[in-house]
Parts: structure tokens; C-alpha cells; sequence
């Protein structure tokens, strides 16, 4: 244990950098996102040692309190991912909004069907005018499963 120690008291910045590195792997492994500001933590912390010459709780300290606050600063200010809402590519139906089609059936009563993209979908028009078959529309909005069309 002595050897343990007096090895860390030789090299501490190795320790951190190594702790920072091993961290970092186990976060490329799993992908969390999680993992990456405890590494950044341990790299600035063996950084602070390196220059400052902290001892071990000191040092501890530091690495403990930038990992919290850098963790909770990065989930509060930092966006989840880069697509903005609705541009998920496994919601097939919000990416319709926009997209122009034509009735395959009559509308009545509002309700009828449309193809877009080569599928069928139900949908309801903006006004509950009868709408013939071929006539084009383009998707306004998503109403549970049925599209929410108008007639162009």
C-alpha cells in the first residue's frame, strides 16, 4: 500500500490524466453522455495538480465539485440533441406537415383519405366541404392519427 501511495506522490497528474482517460473509454463504450464531464472533471484535476501541487483530498475535491457542477450545468443549458422538435425521422406522421398530396377518396362530412408519398393516410379537412377525388391538399397539422389537411 506503501508503494501505492508513494507512487501516486511521485505522479499525480498521471493518476488524474489516466483516471480522466479511463473514463473517457468506459463513456465511448456506452454512450451515455454521462460519463463525459466526470473526464473533463479528472482532466481539469490533473491539470490543478499538475500546476498547483494540491494534496490528494484537495484535489478530490475538486474534481468531485467540477463533475457535479459541470454535469448539472450541461443538462440544463445544453440541448439534448440537434434536431429541432419534430424532426424526429420515427415520426412518420409529424414529418408530413408541409407535404402536398391528393384525395384518393371523396371527403364527406370533412373526413376523407389522401396520398402523400406514395401511402394512404386519413385525414380531415380544414373545412367541412366536400372535397373530390384527385384534388390536391397540403398537410396543415396531425389531429391523433389523422392528418390535418387544406385544399390547394
Amino acid at each position: 500500500m506503501d508503494m501505492l501511495a508513494d507512487l501516486y506522490a511521485a505522479q499525480p497528474f498521471w493518476w488524474w490524466a489516466g483516471l480522466s482517460a479511463l473514463i473517457l473509454g468506459v463513456e465511448v463504450l456506452t454512450g451515455t453522455g454521462w460519463l463525459l464531464w466526470a473526464s473533463a472533471s479528472a482532466a481539469v484535476a490533473a491539470v490543478v495538480v499538475g500546476l498547483a501541487g494540491t494534496d490528494v483530498p484537495t484535489t478530490v475535491l475538486v474534481f468531485a465539485v467540477l463533475t457535479m457542477v459541470s454535469t448539472l450545468a450541461a443538462r440544463r443549458y445544453l440541448p439534448r440533441s440537434g434536431a429541432a422538435p419534430g424532426d424526429d425521422i420515427n415520426d412518420n406522421v409529424a414529418r408530413l406537415v408541409g407535404e402536398v398530396g391528393h384525395s384518393v377518396q371523396p371527403f364527406t362530412r370533412g373526413a376523407g383519405r389522401v396520398a402523400i408519398d406514395g401511402k394512404e393516410w386519413a385525414a380531415e379537412l380544414e373545412d367541412d366541404e366536400p372535397l373530390a377525388i384527385g384534388c390536391n391538399v397540403r398537410v396543415t397539422g396531425v389531429h391523433g392519427s389523422r392528418l390535418r389537411v387544406q385544399r390547394l
